[in-house]
């Protein structure tokens, strides 16, 4: 009789009434479907409005029906989580527009044949030509900046994060957050200045000089931070068996953080390679091949996109292919960013149970 009163009794729960999962999903669909409604009951054509609306329905919907359900408590956290939701797809508008004009405007004269041939003697009005000597000076050029840039940056960072003390850390500190918000034009004029200076003329690796310029405070901040995060027990245990400190800053600390310092740098390239204002003053631009960067104008990407449109007058030839020389860039930063994200993946510490 009393095991089948204990059983009878009902359990006590801490836990208050939920909303199923996919609620959100529902109230979003919802709110989509209400905001057309009215946008079409208003006479609203822009897709802008109706897609506020809805934002703002998804909101009033998510605290209305979660504070009914589950208490105000609730509703308010979902309606930060929904708030959270919004703004991220406010952020993806512009981008997936940006991806998706140029995606549909480059593919037109995006082919083999434009990415191994250069312009040569086809005048920027007429059809035809390649971006196959952009493609090599692009990567020249922003490749010898990271050979310049990387070492420093990293030696600095190490520096700065295992022996910087005193004044002169802090100066260091200083100057590299100051280059941090330099214009890219700032750098191209002082590479200039020296090239005045020598009656130098235009050449690829001027233009390497200024990128490696921008590049350098980037890959210094990013990986100071990795530098950082390397717990101090790891330096410990290895000081305390006589390792000598350089050879645990390159055996352990290093080894450690090689997957965010590898990330930060590609990241560093991904953004000096549109980088077009050093390379306008400095390089100059040149619709043949030229391999050797060292010696006379050379063509980047950034370049050659705003050489297309600039000198186009009006001509559909040269807006194509600055289209797809744009979409060409786009895919070599996407490219850097996977790689980045692939070796920060493969060199980050194995966790085991």
């Amino acid at each position: 009789m009393s095991n089948a009163v204990i059983a009878d009794k009902p359990r006590s729960t801490l836990r208050g009434a939920r909303l199923p999962k996919w609620s959100p999903y529902a109230i979003g669909a919802g709110s989509v479907a209400l905001g057309l409604g009215i946008s079409a009951a208003a006479g609203l054509h822009s897709s802008i409005q109706w897609a506020l609306m809805a934002a703002v329905l998804f909101v009033l919907g998510t605290y209305v029906i979660a504070s009914r359900v589950e208490g105000r408590r609730q509703a308010k956290d979902r309606v930060a989580t929904a708030l959270v939701w919004v703004a991220f797809l406010i952020a993806l508008v512009p981008l997936i527009s940006l991806v998706w004009t140029t995606v549909v405007r480059g593919v037109k004269v995006l082919d083999v044949y434009f990415l191994t041939h250069s312009m040569g003697l086809v005048s920027d009005t007429e059809p035809g030509g390649g971006i196959y000597h952009a493609i090599l000076g692009s990567l020249e050029q922003v490749g010898l900046a990271t050979l310049i840039a990387a070492p420093v940056g990293v030696l600095t960072a190490i520096y700065l994060v295992e022996y910087g003390r005193g004044n002169l850390a802090k100066a260091v500190t200083f100057f590299v957050d100051v280059m941090t918000g330099i214009p890219s034009i700032v750098a191209g004029l002082f590479i200039l200045s020296i090239m005045l200076m020598f009656d130098m003329q235009p050449f690829g690796f001027a233009g390497s000089l200024a990128l490696a310029i921008l590049m350098m405070p980037v890959v210094v901040r990013s990986t100071e931070e990795m530098l950082k995060l390397v717990p101090n027990e790891l330096r410990e245990a290895s000081l305390a068996l006589g390792v000598p400190k350089w050879r645990t800053i390159l055996k352990v600390v290093l080894p450690t953080s090689i997957g965010g310092i590898t990330t930060g740098i590609m990241l560093a390239v991904a953004r000096i390679a549109g980088e077009t204002a050093p390379v306008l003053l400095l390089v100059w631009g040149n619709s043949l091949i030229n391999t050797n960067p060292f010696e006379g104008a050379q063509q980047s990407l950034p370049l050659f996109i705003y050489q297309q449109y600039a000198n186009s007058a009006g001509s559909g030839a040269a807006y194509d292919r600055a289209w797809a020389a744009a979409l060409t860039l786009i895919a070599f930063v996407m490219i850097l960013n996977l790689v980045a994200r692939g070796i920060a993946r493969w060199k980050a510490p194995k966790t085991g149970r």
